[in-house]
């Protein structure tokens, strides 16, 4: 068992309010069950992961959300806790400290559905007193922040959030803290319509988020359905 906290930050795949970059290309419930797919599977990895503590901090309205019921079923394995503060940035900020309080914590999104328990798992029994752990997402963000004392989220309030340098200022932000920042694997993040199907090609057996990308009426780039 790992002694830390593993933490997920979700949105509620409500249509409308998830994915809506997906939304050029298909339907706001298309674009919210994509969504939903990928809290899934993402929670379903996160359940396997030997943490101490798992905990879901959440935004919007479940009751709404696409696959409600599924989600709610998934969630009660976590402690779920309400997002607070304005911006990404703040919001994460409060998450790792309403989480973990002081103590070592793995933060997770939901748009990495690929992600796998044996990766969480090394990522927590890596943080040593003193380091950070940041996993590189390909579009120059970041997918995973692992950190042995919580409070190092600080660092973020000096991050510019979904731009292609968020990485690069992330790192250099916890490294101006003082923390020893090491690497996890770069994942592929599932923000663009091109994302989808070279993620769903990688994702687990059984994976919710490959079903649902194979059954969207969406023509890829050869004229087959993603």
């Amino acid at each position: 068992m790992i002694d830390a906290t593993l933490l997920v930050i979700a949105k509620a795949p409500v249509p409308g309010f998830a994915k809506t970059r997906l939304m050029a290309a298909m339907t706001a419930e298309d674009a919210a069950s994509v969504a939903a797919a990928a809290l899934l599977d993402t929670l379903a990895a996160a359940r396997r992961a030997p943490f101490a503590r798992r905990v879901v901090a959440m935004t919007g309205d479940l009751a709404e959300a696409m696959r409600s019921g599924e989600i709610r079923k998934s969630l009660a394995y976590f402690d779920v806790i309400d997002q607070r503060g304005d911006g990404f940035a703040e919001r994460l900020i409060h998450a790792h400290h309403d989480a973990a309080g002081s103590g070592p914590v793995v933060q997770i999104g939901m748009d990495t559905p690929q992600v796998d328990p044996a990766m969480l798992t090394d990522i927590g029994e890596a943080l040593a007193p003193s380091s950070a752990i940041l996993g590189r997402a390909e579009d120059g963000g970041w997918w995973v922040l692992g950190l042995h004392d919580a409070s190092g989220a600080q660092a973020l309030r000096a991050v510019e959030m979904s731009t292609d340098r968020t990485g690069d200022d992330t790192r250099d932000a916890l490294q101006c803290r003082g923390l020893v920042v090491g690497a996890a694997p770069t994942l592929r993040d599932a923000d663009e319509l091109v994302d989808l199907a070279p993620i769903a090609r990688v994702c687990r057996p059984n994976s919710e988020f490959a079903r649902c990308v194979a059954a969207l009426p969406i023509p890829g780039p050869t004229g087959e359905t993603l």
